[in-house]
């Protein structure tokens, strides 16, 4: 591995985002250059790399990272998740259906048992020849993914699991006291800790020997690699020698580091998961709204940074050993992460800060030139877009209204149009509004039942959220956990944000008599829902 990356790496990029945990692939595709859709006959687009970032208007800039410099490209924003928590999102984009479809917006139930046998996405390509393989968390593990990693339909092998994740929740950061804690920010020592590594570490090592293998694996088939790597995701767990390359006196705050006074309570993440670890439960700070201190923000905000540069090392070893000119390389999240925004940390919540994740895909022979595609898009648009890329199978069909009558559908779009058009200047037409809900137990933040994560048998309310090139829009509403459905008719909080004014979403215009224009066509557009926008 090369040295620790510098400024101008992805970890500026993830820096800003937000995200959470790295998955490299979700897909790394790779087949002969054949089977990649020829766009430099089919659209008069010259031989490339096309590369996809989300991030708000208000994080707009252009780097090349280091372990990215070989992925070059458009640039695409604007991409979202579903909801704001593992399980729910990653079986959205992995399915392309949103979570009131799948029913699922906690980590106990799995959609092929409760509501249809869907396809997903790495099965398609199995199905059609492909050798798939899973390393490290892809589908999130547990009950959601049938305790499997979906392994029956989903992968031609076992899904590989790193043997010292056992150790994530273990008491194995250092204090300065020399004591062993639980803690959020916990620098390590790879040798010394139990299994004397860390879990990306032994994803890298299973993904490298993957790739050395390949043919004697595959016999020779193409394959679908999923690389997810954990970090930067909670604990913050990392080699201690990344610290040195971010030093404290350079981390900036957030400028609102507090409830703002016109959010809705119902909106507020209590970050209660943060709050449980050793190092933040010694400062005692009152529920719900403590406010961390700036000094205990800025290790918070630091401990991010170095273990998301150590992922971005684990990324440009990985790519190395790729062959860039007959594979499709995908990278994104599952979703973001909140760095002292508004007050809170974590994820939890339905701001650009939550639910924004990067999205980068480099495709062989689609463009070399760096192009912003200032488009609204969403990783449910993942999926039928790398089938539209790889002519795996035919287009996706838009599901039906239940969805439960197709097992191959779609409840995004694929983004090849606008990946296409816009390296001919020409137009093509995007969405007009991406969406995305988390669910609460009651109007107010609680403990018991946590309201960051709630089950699926004490959700009461759901704040469903749509987000346009200006605006943001949230609305937290009464919902039934048994009929899964909405009632517009009660309603406990409104967000309304000018992204023009505003792009940090600190103030609420929501109950602005001039501005009730707009909260009324949104709030059209919110309940008309993804179809018409």
């Amino acid at each position: 591995m090369r040295s620790i990356l510098k400024a101008s790496s992805i970890k500026t990029l993830v820096n800003y985002l937000g995200i959470n945990e790295i998955i490299l692939g979700a897909l790394c595709l790779i087949h002969s250059i054949s089977m990649i859709r020829n766009f430099s006959e089919t659209a008069e687009v010259p031989q490339s790399d096309i590369f996809f970032y989300d991030f708000g208007p208000y994080y707009y800039f252009l780097l090349v990272a280091a372990g990215l410099s070989l992925l070059k490209g458009p640039l695409l924003i604007y991409s979202v998740k579903k909801q704001a928590l593992c399980a729910p999102s990653r079986n959205s984009f992995l399915t392309s259906r949103r979570p009131d479809s799948l029913h699922l917006y906690d980590f106990y139930s799995y959609w092929r048992d409760t509501v249809g046998n869907f396809t997903t996405l790495p099965q398609v390509f199995k199905e059609n020849g492909y050798y798939t393989h899973s390393i490290g968390k892809i589908f999130h593990p547990g009950v959601s993914s049938n305790f499997t990693d979906d392994a029956k339909y989903s992968w031609s092998g076992q899904p590989f699991h790193p043997k010292t994740e056992t150790y994530k929740e273990a008491k194995v950061c250092m204090n300065p006291d020399g004591q062993l804690a639980r803690n959020l920010i916990c620098p390590v020592i790879p040798d010394a800790q139990p299994g004397g590594t860390l879990p990306d570490l032994e994803s890298l090592v299973a993904a490298q020997e993957f790739l050395k293998h390949k043919d004697q694996i595959t016999k020779g088939k193409p394959f679908f690699l999923a690389v997810g790597f954990h970090k930067p995701h909670v604990p913050l767990k990392f080699p201690v020698d990344y610290l040195e390359f971010h030093p404290l006196e350079d981390v900036v705050l957030p400028k609102i580091r507090w409830k703002p006074p016109l959010m809705p309570s119902v909106a507020w993440n209590p970050w209660l998961d943060v709050k449980s670890r050793d190092d933040i439960t010694k400062l005692n700070l009152s529920f719900p709204f403590g406010v961390m201190p700036d000094n205990v923000t800025r290790q918070v905000i630091r401990g991010y940074n170095a273990a998301t540069s150590y992922i971005d090392d684990l990324i440009e070893s990985l790519l190395g050993k790729i062959n860039l000119n007959n594979t499709v390389v995908v990278l994104t999240g599952d979703h973001g992460w909140s760095r002292g925004e508004h007050g809170e940390f974590s994820k939890f919540s339905n701001f650009d800060v939550a639910t924004q994740v990067p999205l980068i895909i480099h495709v062989p022979g689609l463009s070399h030139v760096e192009v912003v595609v200032d488009q609204l898009v969403e990783l449910v648009d993942l999926f039928p877009t790398l089938v539209d890329l790889t002519q795996v199978a035919p287009s996706l069909p838009t599901c039906s209204e239940d969805g439960k009558n197709s097992k191959l559908c779609t409840e995004g779009r694929s983004m090849v149009p606008i990946m296409v058009t816009k390296k001919q200047k020409q137009v093509s037409p995007g969405k007009s509004a991406v969406f995305s809900q988390y669910p609460r137990p009651g109007a107010f933040p609680t403990q018991q039942p946590d309201s960051d994560r709630p089950r699926l048998n004490q959700i009461t309310v759901m704040g469903y959220s749509i987000r346009t090139q200006q605006h943001r829009y949230t609305e937290w509403i009464k919902f039934n956990h048994t009929s899964f459905m909405p009632d517009w008719s009660t309603v406990y909080g409104k967000e309304l944000y000018d992204h023009l004014i505003d792009p940090l979403e600190n103030m609420n215009l929501a109950l602005r008599p001039e501005l009730s224009y707009v909260v009324s066509s949104l709030r059209k557009k919110l309940i008309a829902g993804w179809r018409y926008a």
